[in-house]
């Protein structure tokens, strides 16, 4: 009798079901929106999912990536940027309003339409592609904890993990918790470089000619390679699982017509604002690399070269000092850290929707987080 309920407890703490309940159960339809209040009032109400998705548009895999397309090409790849920037805006709009139409993310509406093994390989390669990502954004935050305050790699990896701990405790005081957070990060991150790019003095003339798209993209391998880098470090396809996700944190009827296509159109408005707000960060980077480390590309491969060299006065002139390397390093803390929680919340996303696999919260978080954090530790450690 004791095995018994031992067993059904088991079963209760990790199981699968049947029929996979809510997207995010925990916080759905949470947030309330007024129903009779003008524009400005009711863009607030909707505003805050837009900016967890735009984090995963800005995160340090996006760094290196970009200021070295600066470093190589000036500013002719910001073009690219733009154009990657335009697509996320119509994937992400069309994701959103998957989830405010019908009340399912991304992953379970394909799971719908496929086999429960299918589910099992889509679960799995999606997990190693969020993996992917996440692993930049881990080692992003445990190098910048090492440039602040010289912390060994191993302990900052270690206490990246504990943003499950915060996301955990931020869940319960309610979803507008982490939407507050996740923007002030963001925020940093772009008075940081908008401040540096400010320093720097860019042609600006040139830099506008930069957006207009041109052959040499094409034409030229290596401006090829370094453009393909741009739009797969920008277009994230796990934002698009979390952006179907969160769109549904809103409170509606969706038996109402008018409601559902009022959320349509806040949540759009709001996930364009904030992805154009990405693409301004995404810009400020090649920026900075074009006007500061053009010409002296190889200063620019680790963020560990960035922090040093953005002291160096025979890098970067006369606007070099420690200041600009620790404001560095502070966005990246940044970058790191807000990029990693919503990672986590898509893992969580995409395990529910893909395999239907219930456990408790902190376990699932965990698990998520643990899967990412492991084979950054097995590096650092042995290498």
């Amino acid at each position: 009798m004791a095995s018994e309920d031992k067993k059904s407890k088991r079963e209760h703490i990790i199981h699968f079901e049947d029929t996979p309940s809510k997207s995010l159960d925990e916080v759905n339809g949470s947030v309330e929106v007024p129903h009779n209040a003008g524009f400005w009032k009711t863009l607030a109400a909707y505003t805050g999912p837009g900016i967890l998705v735009a984090v995963g548009y800005m995160d340090p895999g996006n760094w290196i990536t970009s200021i070295a397309g600066g470093a190589s090409f000036k500013y002719s790849l910001l073009s690219v940027i733009l154009i990657s920037s335009l697509i996320a805006m119509l994937l992400q709009a069309m994701a959103a309003r998957l989830g405010i139409v019908t009340g399912r993310d991304l992953a379970q509406m394909t799971r719908d339409h496929t086999n429960k093994a299918m589910g099992g390989f889509l679960w799995v390669i999606t997990e190693l592609a969020i993996m992917a990502t996440d692993i930049a954004e881990i080692i992003g935050s445990a190098i910048a904890l090492k440039l602040l305050f010289n912390m060994p790699l191993i302990v900052g990896i270690i206490i990246t993990t504990a943003d499950v701990l915060i996301l955990l405790l931020l869940m319960r005081l309610g979803f507008r918790k982490i939407e507050a957070v996740v923007a002030t990060l963001v925020l940093v991150i772009l008075l940081v470089f908008a401040y540096e790019v400010i320093l720097a003095q860019p042609n600006v003339p040139e830099l506008l000619k930069g957006y207009l798209p041109h052959a040499d993209i094409v034409t030229n391998k290596s401006m090829l390679y370094l453009s393909l880098g741009i739009v797969g470090a920008t277009v994230m396809p796990h934002d698009l699982f979390l952006g179907s996700s969160i769109s549904q944190t809103r409170k509606i009827d969706r038996t109402k017509h008018e409601e559902v296509k009022k959320a349509i159109k806040f949540s759009t408005i709001d996930s364009n604002l904030q992805l154009t707000m990405a693409f301004i960060v995404n810009s400020l980077l090649l920026i900075l690399g074009a006007a500061l480390f053009f010409g002296t590309s190889s200063s620019v491969g680790r963020f560990v070269d960035l922090f040093n060299a953005l002291s160096n006065s025979q890098i970067v002139g006369a606007i070099a000092s420690p200041m600009l390397s620790m404001l560095f390093a502070v966005a990246l803390l940044a970058s790191g850290q807000s990029s990693t929680i919503t990672g986590t919340l898509a893992g969580q996303i995409i395990m529910e929707g893909f395999i239907h696999l219930k456990m408790p919260l902190w376990a699932q978080r965990l698990l998520t987080r643990l899967m990412s954090v492991t084979p950054v530790l097995i590096f650092a450690i042995y290498y």
